[in-house]
């Protein structure tokens, strides 16, 4: 398998390294929405959000608060997102589960600009019937 990111973890890639522990590593993206962009990922490969295990996705979750603090800290931004992305059709280039933490500022120009639909004629009801019908506990 060929994995940028496994290289990263296994010190065959240089990264600018944020913060790391025995199961989690962070390290500025190095093609950044802007300054500061960092990206969270389990040590451990897995391709998108629904195969993490749901430990290891809590610890994800708890170091990218962390480090969102920090960012807000040191950087001052005005806000920051936190994205994933799963799949070719959403974004995902790199298969390697993986948040993004972006700093935002009033300035920067960067904007989701999302085509919103409605629903109608019940068809909310349908799309609705068919998620819950799917939800498994």
């Amino acid at each position: 398998m060929d994995c940028i990111f496994c290289d990263i973890i296994g010190k065959n890639e240089s990264a600018e390294i944020l913060y790391e522990n025995e199961s989690i590593i962070s390290f500025l993206d190095i093609r950044p929405v802007n300054y500061g962009h960092t990206l969270v990922i389990p040590k451990k490969h897995y391709e998108n959000f629904l195969s993490v295990p749901s430990e290891v996705l809590g610890d994800l979750i708890q170091a990218t608060q962390m480090l969102s603090a920090a960012i807000l800290k040191s950087l001052a931004p005005d806000g920051f997102n936190i994205v994933v992305n799963n799949g070719v059709a959403a974004g995902q280039s790199i298969f390697h589960f993986h948040f993004h933490i972006i700093p935002r500022f009033q300035s920067d120009d960067f904007k989701f600009r999302p085509n919103l639909k409605s629903y109608r004629d019940g068809t909310m009801e349908k799309f609705a019937e068919k998620i819950r019908l799917a939800i498994t506990t």
